[in-house]
């Protein structure tokens, strides 16, 4: 008999040993299992390693198993894994629970499978293809649990922010209140000015993070194009910044058609995002340079200062990420979402973002067409 007839032969007593552990640790406050949840999904894994232990199987796909190849199998196999990853997670059991499920199954298999008297000299072959799909299988549950776990954590951060909205708003509104009130001392007058700069703070990186949620849950950025001035953009821009940091020296310069067809509001937060990490992470003055031609619009932020560190480069776009300490004070730092919310820009209006920095200084360049339809 060979091990997957044996586990066919003998699947109610590996279910039981297998309902047996999970009952363990399914308790520490977590939503238990049935016992009819438990057995069934032990009777499933089972069965399709069983099945898959049957498929013809070339040296090199053993390989290719052994460093993790996603190939589907024709027994099933990696749609079992995915369900029992999401009615784990479905139940609270954390990746640990997930990961010691499988070596107790694995466990129960082998040491029955030891004991039978029936096991041929080809035991070993069997126990290497047994242990090649328990691998494949508990791989397969924890990208998927960890998938999961990530669009969940998502989800809340989405949720989370577009409910601050809301409160935020209303402390907006009222800081705006007051601040045309009359009666207020100059000293009262400059505390509702902080609380509303703060609070507006607060808004930008609100709004950052449901970008990046939605970004990150596979929603595109939402855009409305309409005919736009650079320039004017850049302008705006500049006064934003410098409204929150007072000291920045940003120098315009602009040539050339500077008329397009974009989104105004996102482009006026990636030229605000671009412009307050050249001052925040540079040193003296900071330039922006816009020109329009031969269809294509070109806007370059640079500044002086120490450069991008070269390890920093493949995840300068990445979420949650920062190159380096910032240089200058001001606002709080936001929380690493920037140059991917910059990213993200620029590909909804289908162009490019690269960067370039050596000791002489830093310079991100934005390369747009004059004229971007949805």
């Amino acid at each position: 008999m060979n091990l997957s007839d044996f586990i066919e032969a003998n699947l109610t007593g590996l279910i039981d040993d297998w309902t047996e552990y999970a009952r363990r640790i399914s308790g520490g406050g977590r939503p238990r299992l049935s016992e009819r949840q438990l057995r069934n999904s032990a009777r499933e894994l089972l069965l399709r390693i069983a099945a898959d232990m049957r498929e013809g199987q070339t040296p090199a796909q053993q390989h290719a198993k052994s460093v993790g190849d996603r190939a589907p199998s024709e027994s099933g196999f990696n749609e079992a894994a995915h369900e029992h990853a999401d009615d784990r997670l479905s139940h609270g059991f954390d990746i640990n629970d997930v990961v010691a499920e499988y070596r107790a199954l694995r466990a129960s298999v082998l040491r029955r499978w030891r004991q039978d008297p029936q096991a041929h000299g080809l035991a070993l072959q069997e126990m290497t293809r047994f242990n090649e799909a328990i691998d494949q299988m508990l791989a397969e549950s924890v990208r998927q649990h960890a998938q999961q776990t990530e669009r969940a954590r998502d989800l809340f951060a989405g949720v989370l922010a577009h409910d601050l909205r809301s409160p935020l708003g209303a402390i907006l509104a009222s800081s705006e209140t007051l601040l045309h009130d009359d009666g207020l001392s100059s000293r009262s007058l400059r505390a509702v000015a902080f609380i509303q700069r703060g609070a507006m703070r607060v808004q930008q990186m609100i709004d950052d993070l449901l970008i990046f949620t939605r970004t990150r849950l596979g929603d595109f950025l939402p855009t409305s194009f309409s005919s736009q001035d650079m320039g004017r953009l850049c302008s705006d821009a500049i006064d934003e910044v410098c409204a929150s940091y007072p000291d920045a020296q940003i120098d315009l310069r602009l040539a050339g058609d500077l008329r397009g067809r974009w989104d105004g509001s996102r482009m006026g937060q990636l030229l605000v995002n671009l412009l307050t990490n050249a001052v925040r992470y540079g040193t003296g003055r900071v330039g922006i340079e816009a020109a329009g031609r031969d269809g294509q619009m070109t806007v370059a932020v640079s500044n002086e200062g120490n450069p991008i560190p070269p390890a920093a480069f493949p995840t300068l776009f990445d979420p949650l990420t920062r190159a380096q300490r910032p240089d200058q004070t001001g606002s709080a730092a936001g929380i690493g979402l920037g140059l991917y919310i910059c990213r993200c820009i620029v590909q909804a209006h289908h162009g490019t973002i690269d960067v370039q920095s050596s000791e002489h200084g830093t310079t991100f360049t934005v390369r747009i067409p004059l004229l971007v339809t949805a």
